[in-house]
């Protein structure tokens, strides 16, 4: 039996989830539009211990979403993460953002193309067939009405928060938008609990989160 707990702060959502050989047995998050993480991890890991009636030291491994994501999030949850598994001395899993966001659907047919927002019309995206194997790498990419023609004879199922912004861009007949998807610690409890069994674990001291593209500090203008 493995309990695992799972930490998904890459987005505005914040999430944590228990889980016992890979199902949720306790769930909490918001998305309240803000990142609230700083102020809401810490007491949601406690809530969802308190009460899943699991104590800390009854968890076998600690599961983070590894990103790509908002920079500030995915510290955030990285910090905390790392923190458990060296103060209890258990295994860090690290779980792939887009392929968990992926799996909060399921087709018969078709891709799944699951979208962060960046900025502007620039998004984190990756592209998964019906079984949730990849078919192309994650990029960051700025879309265009053009970005995902190779794929137009097929239906094309987006989702994420970054999928919202593309919708006037994408207007292909073939291609959906499914509202409301956000990557959350519930989808990560099956690829967490996968993960353990195959002791693909992480190097606590060394892991770092999956950023994709360097963090842009803008520069304040000085007043006049």
């Amino acid at each position: 039996m493995a309990l695992i707990l799972n930490i998904e702060t890459s987005t505005k959502n914040c999430s944590v989830s228990i889980a016992r050989n890979g199902e949720v047995i306790h769930s909490k998050e918001i998305n309240d539009g803000n990142y609230s993480h700083a102020e809401k991890l810490h007491p949601f890991i406690l809530d969802v211990l308190s009460e899943a009636n699991v104590e800390r030291n009854s968890l076998d491994a600690i599961a983070v979403s590894k990103g790509p994501g908002s920079y500030t999030g995915l510290r955030i949850g990285v910090s905390a993460a790392k923190g458990l598994c060296f103060s209890l001395d258990i295994p860090l899993i690290s779980v792939d953002t887009l392929l968990s966001l992926a799996h909060s659907i399921s087709v018969e047919d078709g891709i799944i193309i699951p979208m962060l927002d960046a900025r502007r019309m620039e998004v984190y995206s990756a592209i998964y067939d019906k079984n949730y194997e990849q078919v192309r790498e994650i990029k960051a990419e700025v879309i265009e009405e053009d970005s995902f023609n190779p794929f137009n004879e097929q239906k094309v199922f987006f989702l994420g928060d970054g999928a919202n912004k593309c919708k006037e861009a994408l207007n292909a007949a073939n291609f959906n938008f499914v509202d409301g998807k956000f990557p959350s610690a519930i989808q990560m409890a099956k690829l967490s609990y996968d993960k353990y069994k195959k002791n693909d674990i992480e190097d606590v001291a060394y892991f770092e989160p999956f950023y994709l593209k360097d963090f842009i500090v803008t520069p304040q203008k000085k007043k006049v």
